[in-house]
C-alpha cells in the first residue's frame, strides 16, 4: 500500500556534526587570531545546541548570551544586532532570555535554506560577527546575511 505522503513530510537539510566541528574550528582559529577568547554556539533549525566552546579566558557569563545569539539567528533566520534595542530587550523577557538583541549571532544557511544559527560572545559586537562569519565562510555557507 503505496500512500501519497508529500503533504506529510518535506526534504530538509540538516548541519552534520562535522559542518559544526569545522565551524567551531574556524571561529576558534579567527578568534586566536584577533587576540579575543570567545564562546561559540552553534544550534540545528530548532536551536538546540550542536557544538559549544568556551575558549580559556572568554566570559563565562558569554556562553549563555552566545546561546541566544545562535538561537535568534536561527529563529529569525536573521543576524542579531538590527532589532531595535527597546523592541530586543521586551522579546527577551517575553522569552525569558532566549531571545536576544545584541549582535554576534548569524543564521547558517546554505543555498539559501535555514539550517541553523552560530552565536559568537565575550568580544565587541564587530569581534563576535567577524568570528562568527569566519565560521560560515569555512563551512561554505551562505554569507549574505
Amino acid at each position: 500500500m503505496s500512500e501519497n505522503i508529500e503533504p506529510f513530510v518535506a526534504d530538509s537539510r540538516v548541519l552534520t556534526h562535522r559542518g559544526a566541528l569545522t565551524m567551531l574550528s574556524a571561529a576558534v582559529d579567527h578568534a586566536t587570531k584577533i587576540e579575543v577568547p570567545q564562546c561559540i554556539v552553534i544550534v540545528d533549525r530548532s536551536g538546540e545546541v550542536i557544538a559549544s566552546l568556551r575558549m580559556s579566558g572568554a566570559k563565562f557569563l558569554s556562553l549563555r548570551s552566545a546561546t541566544a545569539k545562535a538561537r535568534t539567528a536561527a529563529s529569525m533566520n536573521a543576524a542579531t544586532g538590527n532589532l531595535d534595542m527597546n523592541v530586543g530587550m521586551a522579546l527577551g523577557l517575553a522569552t525569558d532570555g532566549a531571545i536576544t538583541p545584541l549582535p554576534g549571532g548569524l543564521p547558517i544557511r546554505f543555498e539559501g535554506e535555514p539550517i541553523g544559527g552560530i552565536g559568537v560572545g565575550s568580544g565587541s559586537g564587530e569581534q563576535d560577527r567577524a568570528v562568527a562569519r569566519a565560521a560560515l565562510e569555512a563551512a561554505g555557507a551562505d554569507l549574505d546575511v
